[in-house]
């Protein structure tokens, strides 16, 4: 079966590159051009693994994502399915393991197509006049499940884009809101809903016209901004469908009750809520190889989007409901059966690190089944599990083990050539007595060309969230290797808030924002400065962003001797107006205790802007105008605060970024720039 694919695998062996004689020290230009792996998804005879791969198109400032494929037992390298003309993503395998459905815009827009693996062209299955968004297969072959963002008021799709070339063409432009959200993330939103729809396969392979599933419901599916095809699931017989919405309607900016709905694929029924009873966030559906169980994960919290993600198992025929592993004290991520449905895996936080999981259903053992590093994505079936895994020194590759975690097998060497060309720096984990007398924990990299009894500047990062972990994986936007390679030391902190360490630890955070994360900021300074003394306390510029960037300017105020300059991207300066200016109110209410008008002392509690007049240190200010999560004016606040004061400042201010810094042209500019002001204040010799 598949021979012209499994031929060309065993024809393409191993091999390993020379090494350089004189690896470099990595630097940004590397950064933005490494290939990135993604989303891995394991054939239904456990042979094969399809997968996205991200490479960066230079000339053109983009990511362009194609579909590859490797064989499951490590025997072969992996070889590409798709051009480079057009982007692939997003691969679902059809039943019969002969093709591989997925999603491309070589026709213009978003719309689904599949290959056959005995040979041939791909096909296009969708061609309709809005894009797909997310999509899954049924299990029996003969239909689709996709999300198309509509007006829920129109009948068909031919409505919405009849309303949207008419509002292409009027003269006046002003949209008129009734509610919030009036913009998400970096969208403005226009009345449209990202909606489900289920579409026949005909005999050719070609999917009919749409029919609504989600019908009644005023909720985008999946969730905006980040939800996935994790948020729907065909049931094994291909007759229902389980997927995620939040309906909250009037109050969606401050909900965060997202709920697991059931609907027919094969009838005309409305969806039906399988979790009324839970008011904070359930999601990522799965069900048992033999569809009489349902997983998914679960907060208790409503309000709060960094609850422990609990693991939440029911019998569907009895519809008992139990919480798996109760006791295990981590937040998990994605869920999968094993193919004997007796177990579950999942990935969490874990001590600077995010391994792979392995829960046993009976008894709610759990198991972690990788090693250290960060595990980004995976995919399980056929006795087998494979994922994405990266640490401080590599990209992600892909990894298989069996079943229970044995037989560690590597599948994927991308950038072997140009990593061969690199030196990176050396890391390691301390821990030391942070506030309360905790346990806490940081990293150290060392610059690349370490030599003993130098000292060296410092690169003090601040991860941002506040509720998230920096630790041993390779980050496209944050990467400390970068700093190493300038030659400078790195050290970063998982600070109280920090995931990873247990509910706890993380809650601790919540109405706290300026008290025991920077009393950790400061205790772990000073721990890397006694432990290592190649660290110059002298030549140090402390960095962050979001939530980092917050804490730069309450360390500008509140810790003013700490460092030689500041680096602040999207950062808060003052909670007061952030609250009104930010869309996603659930977070700052939570934090805070309420909205800003109910509880207004807890938003001055750890306010930047009350200590502005304390500043004294060099701050550059890095902002993009479509950051609607830390709003534009938050950073110009920022700059206009040190120039009014005659502080040494810059501001760098992206008209085309969000939250995030993505295009390959603008991340190496916004690196040059930091490093430029980290050499004036405190730079390498």
């Amino acid at each position: 079966m598949r021979n012209i694919i499994y031929g060309a695998l065993l024809g393409l062996l191993f091999s390993t590159p020379a090494a350089a004689a004189d690896p470099r020290p990595f630097d940004v230009e590397d950064l933005v051009r490494l290939a990135r792996v993604s989303a891995p998804s394991v054939s239904p005879d456990g042979r094969l693994v399809a997968y996205v791969l991200r490479e960066t198109d230079i000339e053109g400032d983009r990511g362009v994502t194609g579909l590859w494929l490797a064989p499951s037992d490590g025997s072969a390298d992996a070889m590409r399915l798709t051009t480079v003309v057009a982007n692939a993503s997003s691969p679902h395998w059809a039943p019969d393991g002969r093709s591989i459905y997925f999603l491309s815009d070589r026709s213009g827009s978003s719309q689904v197509w599949v290959l056959p693996l005995e040979g041939g062209e791909a096909r296009q299955v969708t061609d309709y006049p809005l894009p797909v968004g997310v999509f899954r297969v049924s299990p029996v072959g003969d239909q689709l499940a996709l999300s198309l963002r509509v007006f829920i008021d129109c009948e068909d799709l031919a409505c919405t884009r009849e309303r949207l070339d008419e509002r292409d063409s009027a003269k006046a432009s002003g949209m008129l809101y009734e509610r919030l959200f009036v913009r998400h993330w970096d969208s403005w939103k226009d009345g449209r809903r990202q909606q489900l729809f289920i579409a026949e396969l005909d005999q050719a392979g070609r999917a009919g016209s749409p029919r609504l599933l989600s019908v009644g419901l005023d909720a985008d599916i999946p969730t905006l901004p980040f939800g996935g095809d994790d948020q729907l699931a065909f049931s094994p017989d291909g007759k229902s469908l389980v997927f995620v919405a939040r309906t909250a309607a009037a109050d969606e900016a401050w909900s965060t009750n997202l709920d697991l709905y059931q609907v027919s694929t094969r009838g005309e029924a409305r969806p039906e809520n399988l979790t009324p009873g839970n008011e904070a966030t359930d999601t990522t559906p799965v069900f048992s190889p033999d569809g009489r169980q349902l997983a998914w994960l679960a907060m208790s919290r409503p309000g709060f989007e960094a609850d422990r993600y609990r693991i939440m198992l029911r019998d569907l025929r009895s519809g008992a409901t139990r919480e798996l592993a109760p006791d295990w004290d981590r937040s998990a991520q994605g869920l999968a059966f094993s193919a004997d449905g007796k177990s579950l895996y999942t990935r969490a936080d874990d001590l600077g690190h995010r391994r792979l999981f392995w829960v046993q259903l009976g008894s709610g053992r759990v198991k972690a089944i990788s090693g250290d590093g960060s595990v980004a994505e995976f995919s399980a079936g056929a006795g087998q599990v494979v994922f994405a895994r990266e640490h401080l020194a590599s990209p992600a590759q892909l990894f298989r083990v069996d079943a229970r975690g044995r037989a560690e097998k590597q599948l994927t060497k991308h950038n072997a050539d140009r990593l061969a060309e690199l030196e990176f720096g050396a890391y390691e984990q301390f821990s030391f007595e942070g506030a309360a007398g905790d346990t806490v924990y940081g990293w150290v990299v060392k610059p690349v060309g370490f030599e003993e009894g130098r000292r060296y500047p410092v690169a003090f990062i601040v991860h941002g969230g506040p509720q998230g972990s920096m630790g041993n994986s390779f980050h496209y936007r944050w990467n400390p290797q970068t700093y190493a390679g300038q030659g400078y030391a790195v050290v970063f902190i998982d600070f109280h808030g920090s995931t990873g360490y247990g509910q706890d630890f993380t809650d601790s955070i919540s109405g706290d924002w300026g008290g025991k994360p920077l009393q950790d900021l400061q205790k772990g300074w000073a721990a890397a400065r006694e432990k290592y003394a190649f660290l110059d306390a002298e030549r140090s510029c402390a960095l962050g962003a979001s939530y980092g960037g917050y804490m730069i300017n309450w360390i500008a105020g509140a810790w003013p001797e700490g460092f030689e300059c500041l680096v602040n991207h999207s950062g808060t300066l003052d909670e007061r107006s952030m609250y009104y200016a930010t869309e996603e109110l659930w977070f700052p209410e939570w934090e805070f205790g309420g909205p800003q008008f109910e509880n207004p002392q807890s938003y001055e509690k750890h306010n930047p802007v009350n200590l502005v007049t304390e500043w004294k240190t060099p701050m550059l200010v890095i902002h993009g105008a479509n950051d609607f999560r830390v709003p534009l004016e938050q950073g110009l606040a920022t700059f206009t605060a040190l120039q009014r004061q005659g502080i040494p400042s810059q501001f760098l201010y992206f008209p085309d970024e969000n939250h995030w810094i993505l295009k390959p042209a603008n991340s190496v500019q916004w690196h040059r720039v930091v490093e430029a002001w980290l050499e004036r204040w405190s730079g390498a010799d």
